[in-house]
């Protein structure tokens, strides 16, 4: 059998494989992602993800797609929150965006080298249901994370969180922008956001990128280089911006989500 770590990378890139020419977003953005995967598991992911689920009474991924960060506000959680919270981005060190693990993700203490170790975690059936149901919480929200722009940046602004900007006349940051603001200029709620993101149809994905062993560092390159063009001039988020942007915002959301439909129809196809 291979090791947990090595068998999610193969589960990993097995997702590039099947899709070839192919706190990050707040609750909405996370609930749209998870909505998005859950409505193309196969029967045995489905299957699964419903045994697990409903250890925490619930049938909905999008209800614990935003648990990694709740618990940030649980006085029962601060250990495992400390443990984690390095985990919801990663911090490029050079504007080439190109991965680099002892650089970039020092001590592996980043989404991209996470998102592996909690698939691992999910895919082993030796593991307790209570043990899968965290791992699947955590590559849930880190797949969604990783998709996020400004959680793979490389400028030295705490991924936009120290770059202030106006937005809809108030004072705020280009990280919040991205988190929430931008998604929620829609006015909809996650399901039907969910819904009109889905009538697209599957997003195209980038093919592969050799020779990278985790895909995971794929989809944090290429949020890295749209952090690039996404900084306002002016420090000001006006209507051009959010015609400009939304559309960029929605197919990172679309390929996050079609791409942890694709992690999970692997990890659990095995029942």
């Amino acid at each position: 059998m291979l090791p947990l770590r090595r068998a999610a990378t193969v589960l990993l890139s097995a997702t590039l494989v099947i899709a070839p020419a192919a706190q990050a977003w707040g609750p909405l953005g996370h609930s749209v992602v998870a909505e998005l995967a859950q409505r193309h598991l196969s029967p045995a992911a489905e299957k699964e993800v419903e045994h697990l689920l409903a250890l925490d009474h619930t049938q909905s991924l999008a209800d614990i797609a935003s648990w990694p960060d709740e618990i940030r506000n649980d006085p029962r959680q601060q250990a495992l929150w400390k443990e984690t919270r390095a985990l919801h981005y990663i911090d490029f060190r050079s504007p080439d965006c190109i991965y680099t693990p002892p650089r970039d993700c020092r001590g592996g203490k980043c989404a991209v080298e996470a998102i592996p170790h909690y698939i691992a975690i999910l895919s082993d059936r030796s593991q307790s249901d209570q043990t899968r149901l965290q791992a699947l919480k955590f590559v849930v929200h880190f797949i969604g994370d990783v998709h996020q722009p400004l959680h793979a940046g490389y400028k030295d602004d705490a991924g936009g969180n120290t770059y202030q900007v106006q937005f809809e006349g108030k004072g705020t940051n280009l990280h919040r922008v991205w988190d929430s603001g931008l998604l929620g200029t829609r006015g909809l709620d996650w399901k039907a956001y969910a819904a009109l993101l889905d009538s697209e149809g599957f997003a195209p994905l980038p093919p592969p990128i050799a020779p990278l062993e985790n895909p995971a560092a794929q989809w944090a390159e290429e949020s890295c280089r749209i952090t690039r063009d996404i900084y306002p001039s002016g420090h000001t988020i006006d209507q051009r911006y959010v015609n400009a942007e939304l559309p960029t915002a929605d197919m990172r959301l679309r390929e996050a989500g079609r791409r942890l439909a694709e992690v999970l129809n692997i990890a659990l196809q095995n029942g």
